[in-house]
């Protein structure tokens, strides 16, 4: 910095308010030591900008599984927002581990990020509330913590799972079972309470070993189905944790020699991309996942604004119902 305020002939406090963009610097001054910046190439460094302003402009994302359609879409909402306002995202994957979970929010707080969106995370409630506690700003996205003026970003995952167990029950199917996802899963949870919501409204009568918790993944699903199905036959429906599950479903009712819809209907959450086109079709949840990341980073956002009400905000996102063939 020094070399461009000799170049230019001004102070370096001059050359401070021009990078910075603050007052009382003259147009024709500003032009000087801009054209001279640009002859330079001079780039401030960031380390050193943090160390004045105690900012970084980075922020935490993490999430327990980046190949998941959901998580890629939401990081695609939390880095376009960021990136609008000037703020770069260190992206981080837990691989739905809680151990891993600590690391890498403890890795986030050491490298002095700004804030951090936590996705679904997979932590016991004391547990959460000590690892997000050092950092500045922090936005939860399907996950609550009991009595913090925390940000929260929900799905109303229990409003989701009660419409579509309502759907299936309203065609005929009484019999159904749930691969309910990650054991540690908050949305899981809230899903299995409107689950048995809708049996409860519908005065059928069902049962706990219907219920089979399962890796969010396509491999979980497929197993979780071929182990549900030897063990209760005579289901004729599974609501699944989410889409990747319910692809699954379809490969482990085939691999029973059951047929989808006729024997076994398949319902999933999220609507990602891949449920239009798998045979059957999946009917689902709908999800926007991409709003969902760029609510929660708003919300990080107006955090880092001291002038901003601190009263914390609730958002909760209502999916929708997508209805096709394999549970029509």
């Amino acid at each position: 910095m020094s070399d461009v305020a000799r170049a230019a002939g001004v102070s370096l406090m001059t050359v401070s308010r021009v990078l910075n963009n603050k007052g009382d610097v003259s147009a024709a001054t500003r032009q000087r030591v801009q054209d001279v910046i640009c002859q330079l190439g001079y780039r401030p460094s960031s380390v050193a900008r943090s160390l004045v302003t105690s900012r970084t402009r980075t922020v935490g994302l993490v999430v327990p599984d980046n190949a998941n359609p959901f998580f890629s879409e939401l990081a695609r909402g939390v880095e376009h927002t960021a990136y609008a306002s000037g703020y770069s995202v260190f992206l981080c994957n837990t691989e739905e581990n809680a151990d891993r979970e600590k690391a890498v929010l403890q890795t986030l707080e050491d490298k002095r990020v700004d804030g951090v969106i936590l996705c679904s995370s997979r932590l016991a409630q004391p547990e959460l509330r000590a690892a997000i506690a050092g950092f500045p700003a922090a936005v939860l996205v399907n996950r609550e913590l009991d009595g913090d003026g925390i940000d929260t970003i929900l799905v109303d995952d229990e409003l989701g799972a009660r419409l579509a167990t309502g759907h299936l029950l309203e065609r005929g199917r009484r019999r159904i079972g749930f691969l309910s996802g990650p054991e540690l899963s908050w949305s899981s949870a809230q899903r299995v309470k409107g689950y048995e919501a809708a049996f409860a409204a519908a005065n059928v009568a069902h049962s706990a070993s219907w219920l089979l918790p399962c890796a969010p993944t396509v491999e979980g699903g497929r197993a979780a189905t071929r182990e549900l199905l030897q063990r209760h036959p005579g289901l004729t429906a599974l609501l699944c944790y989410n889409d990747l599950v319910a692809v699954g479903a379809i490969q482990g009712c085939t691999d029973l020699h059951l047929s989808v819809p006729a024997s076994v209907c398949v319902f999933g959450f999220d609507d990602i991309a891949l449920a239009a086109l798998v045979t059957p079709p999946l009917t689902t949840c709908r999800v926007s996942r991409y709003d969902l990341g760029c609510e929660a980073m708003r919300s990080l956002l107006a955090r880092f604004d001291p002038s901003a009400n601190t009263a914390p905000r609730r958002v909760v996102v209502h999916p929708e119902l997508v209805i096709r063939a394999s549970a029509p």
